[in-house]
């Protein structure tokens, strides 16, 4: 039986992680959940999987948890409650689902204690990639990517010598507006992006794919996950995200994972690895493969997409910055404080501004405050004053997180 944790429980990645491990019950115990301050859907997974450890962040949120589990189970409160929770529980597998760069810090726990890291917060390797495969190799860890396109490639790939592959695809469904003018870009309003036509995704993310950036942030990731340069990396339109990327070898062989747009799919391959276990889950189905289309990518609609090559090419904390930044302004676009094309306008600027620190991982989450400062700064230039009290404003950057 193996022994899970699920981080971010009450999230997309979370729920489906559980939702997996309900059709092979026996198979896992579940050690402990982390979640923010959804204290009431987490007390319920807590006690339908008899779990020793809940930890949330929100204070609050961990007291009423406390009084609704008593001593059957230990909360684990406030903002280091996940990290805690990752360097005392009792597992082999950690399912990381938390959002955002402050996703780092567990990533880092987990791998420092050589467990097999589920890997779904796209930010830890794109912030401190380098750092992190590092730990792995040292520590004797691994990162299995639950993304769907780095989980494709990596079972491409399975032990084939790097030297014998000439390029990866990865495949972008091109989000709500692929046939959308250029020019017609500026009147994107939030609610437009957030209809994205093929997945069902959390806001960032879904922000992410209508302007591309979410491809941007995966050059990153396969560059530190496959040791992958940035000539060998290449983004392709895919509308119907059933081809979920391909790696083409040197022989001119191309090989491509395929399946259905459902994130059960990598979880079940993740949570079994390096099994194939049976799963209730679609394989071919003639509607749904029927018709396959692949399109080169635009780079008039998606000028962020360049953005994640830049930043491959730089290095250092590059990916640190333009993370943090995109963060801030697709926050501030959700908020009607800048435009939709404000978004890469202000990725551009603030990685065209880093600070240039590299080398640890400390000093890469100081370049990410750093960042969000400067991107705060490039939003203020754009839109009205940032109130005081903004988790925006420059003197709050470090809150933001």
């Amino acid at each position: 039986m193996r022994s899970v944790l699920v981080l971010g429980s009450t999230g997309s990645i979370g729920t489906q992680t559980l939702d997996v491990m309900r059709t092979r019950p026996g198979s896992f115990r579940v050690e402990g959940l982390a979640a923010g301050s959804s204290w009431e859907l987490a007390v319920a997974q807590a006690r339908e999987f008899s779990v020793r450890r809940l930890a949330l962040s929100d204070p609050q949120a961990a007291e009423r948890a406390r009084r609704e589990l008593g001593a059957s189970v230990e909360v684990l409160s406030g903002p280091n409650a996940l990290g805690e929770l990752c360097e005392r529980g009792d597992y082999d597998l950690a399912v990381h689902g938390v959002v955002g760069a402050r996703g780092l810090e567990a990533s880092q726990r987990v791998l420092e204690r050589g467990k097999a890291l589920a890997l779904a917060n796209k930010e830890s390797l794109v912030v401190a990639g380098e750092a992190l495969m590092e730990l792995s190799r040292s520590r004797g860890g691994r990162i299995l990517p639950v993304d769907s396109e780095l989980c494709a490639i990596f079972q491409c790939l399975g032990r084939e010598d790097l030297a014998r592959v000439r390029r990866v695809l990865l495949t972008a469904s091109g989000g709500p507006f692929r046939d959308t003018a250029p020019a017609d870009l500026a009147g994107v309003t939030p609610a437009m992006a957030l209809r994205h036509p093929t997945w069902s995704m959390g806001p960032r993310i879904t922000i992410g794919s209508a302007t591309l950036m979410n491809k941007a942030l995966e050059i990153l990731e396969v560059h530190h996950l496959f040791g992958l340069e940035r000539a060998r990396i290449e983004v392709v339109i895919h509308r119907q995200s059933i081809v979920h990327s391909m790696v083409e070898f040197v022989d001119g062989s191309v090989l491509g994972q395929m399946g259905p747009p459902d994130m059960r799919g990598p979880l079940h391959f993740c949570l079994h690895h390096p099994e194939r276990v049976a799963a209730p889950m679609t394989g071919f189905d003639f509607q749904q493969f029927a018709k396959l289309t692949f399109e080169p990518v635009d780079p008039a609609r998606f000028p962020a997409l360049e953005l994640g090559f830049r930043a491959c090419e730089l290095g250092g904390d590059s990916g640190a910055v333009l993370n943090a930044s995109d963060e801030v302004a697709v926050e501030a676009f959700l908020a009607g404080r800048i435009g939709f094309c404000d978004i890469e306008r202000v990725n551009r600027r603030v990685l065209e501004r880093r600070p240039g620190l590299s080398g640890s991982i400390e000093r890469l989450v100081e370049a990410d405050q750093l960042a969000r400062e400067l991107a705060a700064e490039e939003i203020g230039a754009l839109s009205r004053p940032l109130p005081p009290n903004s988790p925006l404003a420059p003197d709050r950057a470090a809150a933001h997180k």
